[in-house]
């Protein structure tokens, strides 16, 4: 009879690590590690393996659809880029791999790197037999194997006619430090929606990889998880730099073997890894990123805690079933020309003057928000003058909303805006209305996504909702409307009211539609 032990104990250290890194991606970047970046201590974390584990299972076919959402310096390349591929070759040499990043640099310099370990004399001994690389095609971006796998390396934006691959991995797709630039944002987001999403070998068990940091609300990262269909989600592992409570995405894994079922931190503040980044470190780096950068970067969630210059926690929620009666209500446009998915939206905003206690108050009562042609733009400014019969509409002269104007300022009580300040002033003049505490909304939805907006600018995609908001705020306050109260005291009386369109109705209490939209 044949002894197990005996049979363990012939198998030699080399084959157990052999059969280990075979077994667990995690433990083949601790074996591969002075092969890829010699002369430097691995230091290990829980992230690595989560990451690794959520790996395993696109090359399973377990995971069709990721998102990894981590920070800069984390490991995150080295995992997906270079040690991802080999380690996938191992089980299926025939995979094909097509990888971009916002600079073909970037993705030559970990092609390399993975061209490289697969001919180290580590990998060759371990896994030499089960392919080797083509002679024909070894090149820096792009490298074949006997096995008809390949793996090519591109730039967002370049051109992919005739590739595809098994699986795409799409790492850091937008450049950090032109994020903010919209028409370069949005092309990003265009060349993923009509170039990479057809590139895939077969639809129906192809895998999509995506791997960033956040660095705008609309990045790839919202882009997608906006657009998501039910039939064909995506799994988004989030992980911030330092641990939040209540993270606005906390850590989650679908996967049922995963060693990391939740973010093992408890303590508010901890940090990610603390062996590479100590608080020392990260402060530094969150003092040279900035605020919003930080939060986005490293947080992983594109505007600071709680709001920048407009924070959500100013605002009031008005908990009660019915809106009071306003004395006076003001609409608030920031109009666009174009309906296409990529163009500005159109937005308004509605707006209700209420006396409580003492005080005037400010209610939202109403939003609107949509990509529109210019007929239905026009259209929509009348009906929703119609439904909310506001005492004034105010639109800022400028693209269409010139044209509005004219069009419209006969049947409309229009008042013409001309912003005499930029957006981020004009929402730090508006500010102190918002932290005084006048300032309600309802307990509905849209509301809160407004709140989300302005809590987010001057990062993510709502600047035409804060423009509609923050002129609003400012013609009230003009009006005396709304006074913060560490004002009240120290202002003279009521300027005399420029505009034509007032008479003494506008002051006496009005019954408005509870209608909260």
């Amino acid at each position: 009879m044949i002894d197990p032990l005996a049979l363990v104990n012939e198998v030699s250290p080399d084959e157990i690590n052999k059969l280990l890194a075979e077994r667990h991606m995690h433990e083949f970047i601790h074996q591969c590690w002075p092969t890829i970046e010699p002369g430097r201590k691995f230091h290990d974390n829980w992230h690595i393996q989560s990451i690794c584990e959520h790996l395993e299972a696109v090359v399973m076919g377990d995971l069709r659809r990721l998102i990894i959402n981590i920070p800069p310096r984390h490991m995150k390349s080295l995992t997906c880029d270079v040690a991802f591929p080999t380690w996938a070759w191992i089980h299926k040499p025939e995979l094909q791999f097509l990888f971009a990043s916002y600079a073909g640099a970037l993705s030559t310099r970990d092609s390399v790197k993975c061209r490289r370990l697969i001919n180290s004399p580590w990998y060759q001994k371990n896994w030499g037999d089960k392919f080797q690389l083509t002679g024909d095609q070894n090149q820096k971006q792009r490298f074949e194997n006997t096995k008809n796998g390949h793996r090519i390396s591109t730039s967002v934006g370049g051109a992919l006619t005739g590739e595809g691959g098994d699986i795409i991995v799409i790492d850091d797709p937008h450049n950090v430090k032109e994020a903010e630039s919209e028409n370069i944002r949005l092309s990003t987001l265009e060349w993923w929606d009509t170039a990479v999403q057809s590139r895939l070998n077969d639809p129906t068990t192809g895998a999509f990889v995506v791997i960033m940091q956040r660095v705008h609300q609309t990045d790839l990262t919202g882009h997608i998880l906006a657009n998501q269909q039910a039939e064909d989600p995506w799994t988004h592992l989030c992980v911030p730099a330092e641990y939040e409570e209540k993270h606005p995405t906390p850590f989650f894994t679908a996967l049922p073997t995963a060693t990391d079922q939740v973010d093992p931190r408890i303590t508010e503040g901890e940090l990610l890894w603390p062996q590479r980044f100590t608080e020392k470190a990260l402060g530094t780096l969150k003092t040279a990123l900035g605020t919003y950068a930080s939060a986005g970067q490293l947080q992983q969630r594109p505007s600071p805690k709680g709001g920048g210059i407009l924070k959500s926690d100013w605002w009031r929620k008005w908990e009660a079933d019915t809106i009071p009666e306003f004395i006076y209500v003001l609409q608030s446009w920031d109009t666009a020309f174009s309906e296409r998915s990529t163009a500005s939206y159109s937005a308004c905003t509605t707006w209700g003057v209420f006396n409580y206690g003492s005080r005037y108050h400010i209610m939202l009562i109403h939003r609107f928000r949509d990509r529109i042609a210019y007929p239905e733009l026009r259209r929509t400014v009348r009906e929703l003058y119609e439904e909310w019969s506001p005492d004034a509409v105010l639109i800022e002269k400028k693209a269409s909303g010139q044209s509005i104007i004219q069009e419209l300022q006969q049947a409309i009580p229009i008042l013409a805006y001309s912003p005499d300040r930029d957006k981020v002033a004009r929402a730090h003049a508006a500010s102190p209305l918002l932290e005084g505490g006048i300032v309600w909304h309802p307990d509905r939805k849209w509301a809160n996504e407004v709140i989300e907006h302005c809590a987010m600018f001057p990062a993510g995609d709502g600047a035409d909702i804060v423009d509609t908001v923050t002129q609003a705020l400012l013609r009230l306050r003009k009006m005396w409307y709304a006074v913060p109260s560490e004002d009240e005291t120290e202002l003279e009386p009521p300027p005399e009211r420029e505009d034509t369109i007032y008479n003494e109705v506008n002051v006496l209490p009005m019954k408005r539609k509870a209608i909260y939209g």
